[in-house]
């Protein structure tokens, strides 16, 4: 996939607040520290469109980027362990919920977990939910670089185990430092938005 541009239109912290338009947009989402950011500077080939922060659950908002001027990437809060209130994270939880309920242009949702480690019971719950709201879901394991080849291996087949009951069989393996994966998730990507 050539990218022509990637730029940052909006954070929002209401769903009324999206952007107005009939563009197609794409969901991303995952736990507070699974590696987003990067990945998705790994994906549009930028250094720093989208903030790394040390501090996982920096991500408050949804943050729309438009790529291409064709498609968004929408940038959804972490969920996990992030050391807010739970308040907050409860007025998080609302809002990703709202969006992803309420976009008329939502075409899928990139799941990304940390292939160093099995799914989380959020990571399961939240591939549940998307199953159950007949959302398209992509899943993406991310920093498949910190394993060896047989570790990852092991790591993508018990992964697979945990995902028998849902209609996703498939993970795929990706690293924002080596780029491995990039053009299997971009072809990915492109099947979700023509549908």
């Amino acid at each position: 996939m050539k990218i022509t541009s990637a730029d940052f239109i909006k954070s929002v912290a209401d769903t009324s607040q999206m952007p107005r338009d009939h563009i197609p947009q794409i969901a991303f989402a995952g736990r507070s520290n699974v590696g987003k950011s990067s990945l998705l500077n790994s994906l549009l080939n930028r250094k720093k469109l989208v903030q790394v922060s040390n501090t996982p659950g920096k991500t408050r908002l949804l943050n729309f980027f438009l790529i291409n001027n064709k498609f968004y990437f929408v940038d959804l809060p972490g969920y996990g362990y992030a050391k807010v209130s739970k308040q907050i994270y409860k007025n998080w939880q609302k809002l990703v919920e709202n969006y992803l309920l309420q976009s008329t242009n939502l075409k899928g949702v990139v799941v990304l977990i940390d292939l160093r480690h099995l799914m989380t019971a959020a990571d399961l719950e939240l591939i549940s939910w998307l199953e159950h709201n007949n959302i398209p879901a992509i899943i993406v394991g991310t920093k498949s670089d910190k394993l060896s080849g047989n570790k990852l291996k092991t790591q993508l087949k018990q992964n697979a185990i945990l995902l028998k009951k849902y209609y996703i069989k498939k993970i795929i393996p990706y690293s924002s430092e080596t780029g491995a994966g990039k053009n299997e998730l971009w072809s990915s990507l492109l099947l979700v938005l023509d549908s």
